[in-house]
């Protein structure tokens, strides 16, 4: 690393006028940096709305926040981003910058990266500082291996996968700067525009933050399945999530997806419902504090990450699962 550290700067993205738990998880991970290293947290913050945003990213572990506030950033967009952004680190100067390892995030980190002529490491589960430099671990080989990289360049520039980190409790009474910061796009010079935008309706728990999370796989044996599962996940108030074998197979929607290239979840109980175990797969869900599989297949990899596994015929347990439970509840 150089002389020149200012700390670390970490790019939070907000919905609905809130910071993604994501978000909150990578300040706590630049708050334990800075200890080590010392300089700055610095957290961005792009979009509208914003008014209260600033109080929530310091109690969790911001020392100063940069709020672009700015009816152009409703969405998310890269290019509209990336002027300010790379303004924003060329000022702040800091050693380490952190992006969320999420749609967006992936998509404006490498761009981020040519831009400031830097490196990038995608996917990190953590981060150590060893001889002055960062150092990070991320998946490798589908989830098979861990390896380590580091950078010779300043800043070092990482995505973080959700859920390899734990975010602080919140510190209301913690001081910090909350600077507004105005625009220096040019929306002329955008090369592209979003002409149209589509959300898809989310209904019941955000798989994220569910303490019960349930996921299909080719086990199901079709889309019949993932209703089971739906309603499995409505009685005990989780949500439902699939591999990616199923996703493909249009058996439920792209968002299910859990995985390397899919979400990350780390429930309190995770249920495998005839997923084979894939590294793949167990890499968006391994953290888990408990999982139970069920598997046709005796000898499936996915017992091997379970602490319970029934091995049997999914299409005949969780539609009696599903009548317990409501015998239970009733």
């Amino acid at each position: 690393m150089t002389d020149n550290n200012n700390g670390v700067l970490v790019v939070v993205e907000v919905l609905e006028s809130q910071p993604i738990d994501l978000g909150l998880e990578m300040l706590a991970l630049a708050r334990r940096l800075t200890d080590s290293m010392g300089g700055t947290v610095t957290a961005v913050a792009f979009g509208t709305g914003l008014e209260s945003t600033g109080e929530t990213l310091i109690a969790h572990g911001a020392d100063q926040v940069l709020i672009n506030d700015n009816s152009i950033f409703a969405n998310f967009h890269a290019e509209a981003w990336l002027p300010d952004l790379s303004k924003m680190i060329a000022e702040v100067a800091p050693a380490i910058v952190l992006i969320g390892h999420s749609e967006s995030g992936t998509d404006l980190a490498p761009r981020l990266a040519f831009r400031l002529d830097v490196d990038v490491a995608t996917g990190c589960e953590s981060i150590e500082i060893m001889n002055g430099r960062p150092h990070m671990t991320r998946s490798c080989f589908g989830g098979l291996a861990r390896e380590v990289v580091t950078f010779t360049k300043t800043p070092a520039l990482a995505t973080v996968r959700s859920k390899s980190q734990q975010a602080l409790p919140p510190m209301m009474e913690r001081a910090g700067e909350i600077k507004h910061v105005d625009s220096i796009l040019d929306e002329n010079s955008m090369r592209t525009r979003v002409v149209n935008r589509e959300t898809e309706k989310a209904d019941g728990v955000k798989m994220e933050s569910a303490k019960i999370v349930i996921g299909g796989g080719l086990g199901l044996g079709g889309p019949e399945g993932f209703k089971t599962l739906n309603e499995i996940a409505e009685l005990v108030d989780g949500a439902v999530g699939a591999s990616r074998a199923a996703c493909d197979l249009d058996w439920c929607p792209r968002s299910y997806q859990i995985g390397l290239s899919g979400r990350t979840v780390a429930p309190e109980l995770y249920i495998a419902v005839g997923i084979s175990g894939a590294s793949h797969h167990m890499a968006g869900c391994g953290n888990s504090k408990t999982i139970v599989s069920v598997n046709s297949d005796p000898n499936a990899e996915i017992f091997k990450s379970s602490r319970f596994g029934i091995v049997g015929n999914s299409q005949e347990i969780m539609p009696a699962l599903a009548e317990e439970i409501r015998k239970l509840k009733a």
